[in-house]
């Protein structure tokens, strides 16, 4: 447990972590229920990631969500709550078998797996980006680095834009104009840039990328919420049939990262191997 000064104690998870140094960690207030939306903003900054707040459960769910970056609130954090999930499980505070959350992007069903915990997200759905000269741009990429299907807005919980490079090579030498992101990514209604690459088709193992908008850090070690949007965009086009994805992230920060996406019926699940990390 770690203690910011005055600030509510605030437990740290680590979440997707695939090696040393690996993973993207998320602060949890287990009871936010005397916070302001100030206070939780400052928390973030504090601590500089995506930050998750335990509120009392609304619309017949077991507990409700809040999450903020430095910069603003998000409507949904993939990784803050399998944090959260994991946490509450951990601590004996939620000890059945599965979790409703309510969230500013929906209801999430949260279960255990043998990776760690599991939540649900819904059907993701994509379209073409028409022209996307300006996102190439912006991550200093040609035409001829790309395979042969399109940039594409895609989403589950938030819309991503996933951008597909024909080579690990060339995803892990994108160097962007971080200062043209947010314009960018504004243009196209989207909350991040996704750059991928296919790894292994026959595993429907990929590595990847993100770029956020504005959330007050240039790039992210693991994003469950895009790794959902790229599984599901790939399939809906057709690249991969697989009912498992695998998304490995994070390694160019030296913070090597995996990430677990499960088709069943109409819904997705996210994935990925949770610990407490010690203040």
């Amino acid at each position: 447990m770690i203690r910011a000064g005055q600030n509510p104690d605030v437990f740290i998870v680590n979440v997707f972590r695939n090696g040393p140094g690996g993973g993207n960690p998320a602060p949890v207030v287990l009871d936010a229920s005397l916070m302001t939306a100030a206070a939780m903003r400052e928390l973030a900054a504090h601590y500089g990631h995506e930050s998750a707040f335990v509120l009392p459960g609304r619309d017949g769910c077991d507990l409700s969500l809040r999450f903020f970056v430095p910069n603003h609130e998000m409507e949904m954090c993939g990784h803050a709550t399998l944090g959260t999930v994991w946490l509450l499980k951990h601590l004996g505070l939620h000890p059945g078998p599965e979790l409703t959350i309510a969230t500013l992007s929906g209801i999430v069903t949260a279960r255990m797996t043998e990776e760690g915990p599991a939540i649900s997200q819904p059907a993701g759905r994509c379209e073409p980006v028409d022209e996307p000269t300006a996102i190439l741009d912006v991550l200093g990429l040609r035409t001829s680095d790309l395979e042969d299907f399109p940039v594409m807005n895609a989403m589950t919980s938030r819309t991503k834009t996933l951008v597909p490079v024909r080579s690990r090579a060339i995803l892990d030498s994108i160097t962007p104009d971080f200062s043209g992101i947010s314009e960018v990514c504004g243009a196209i209604g989207s909350t991040g840039l996704y750059p991928f690459a296919i790894v292994d088709r026959a595993t429907a193992t990929l590595a990847a990328r993100q770029f956020p908008k504005s959330s007050g850090y240039p790039e992210d070690a693991a994003t469950g919420i895009a790794a959902t949007a790229l599984a599901s965009g790939l399939r809906q086009l057709g690249v991969t049939s697989s009912t498992r994805v695998t998304v490995h992230q994070g390694d160019t920060m030296g913070r090597p990262s995996k990430i677990f996406v499960t088709f069943r019926n109409n819904q997705c699940w996210l994935s990925g191997h949770v610990e407490l990390m010690e203040g």
